[in-house]
């Protein structure tokens, strides 16, 4: 673990500030602390800023701007106290269905962890997640938050494509996986919600940064919800909203 931060170019025109080598909420709020105080200022060169878990690639124009001198920029706001947590934020409330024909792999999960699937569901759905980043595919959101009773290993070897929205656990991990695909994780419920959907305005349902959390519904319910999302309306609500 490194006390941070660490400047690692990322070919000619990135640079990553590195807070830590681990998941770990502390280096999230870190990274997303950067990313708003940056966001903030009007920085000629600077072309856009990608959060992660644990660093902040920031994308910028080196005829523009200068390694050095984004470094003295970015040193300037952890002098001036830029690592402020970053409030207030959105919290989101996503319906969720843990239904056995949609929360395909939670048996399996059970009996990986010794808990019954009333506990997995209990355990999860009372938690209060962060979105920390957006990767691997469009929309696929990386969550933090999992209660350590389910941090289960990932799978041993990929399962068949899960469908879309589908909500999956590993590697002491949360997720929300957008478009079907194989997987290592594992599905223990899904949501109607899209949270990409290329021809609504933002595209990205939920910013980097947003709080999460998820509200058990019943398999008929899901049905309609989901409906009425495939019409593009948004299912989910937004509790709390920036002032």
């Amino acid at each position: 673990m490194t006390t941070c931060p660490r400047y690692l170019d990322a070919g000619e025109a990135a640079l990553v500030v590195e807070f830590g080598m681990d998941v770990s909420p502390a280096f999230s709020e870190k990274v997303l602390s950067l990313d708003h105080a940056l966001g903030a200022l009007t920085v000629a060169g600077i072309r856009e800023l990608v959060p992660t878990y644990r660093s902040l690639m920031i994308h910028y124009d080196p005829l523009v701007l200068g390694r050095a001198e984004l470094i003295a920029i970015v040193d300037g706001i952890f002098e001036a106290g830029g690592e402020r947590p970053v409030d207030p934020e959105r919290l989101w409330t996503f319906p969720c269905c843990y239904d056995a024909a949609l929360a395909e792999d939670l048996a399996a999960v059970a009996q990986e962890l010794g808990l019954s699937q009333e506990r997995i569901v209990e355990l999860h759905g009372t938690a209060t997640y962060r979105l920390a980043m957006y990767g691997f595919s469009p929309g696929f959101s990386y969550l933090s938050g999992l209660p350590a009773e389910l941090a289960v290993s990932r799978r041993p070897s990929p399962r068949p494509p899960h469908p879309k929205n589908a909500i999956i656990i590993g590697g002491g991990l949360c997720a929300i996986a957008t478009l079907p695909m194989p997987t290592g994780w594992w599905v223990i419920a899904r949501t109607p919600e899209a949270m990409f959907a290329p021809e609504r305005n933002p595209s990205f349902l939920a910013a980097v940064g947003d709080h999460i959390r998820f509200d058990a519904v019943d398999r008929s319910t899901f049905e309609a919800l989901e409906r009425r999302a495939m019409a593009g309306e948004v299912v989910a609500r937004m509790e709390r909203a920036d002032p």
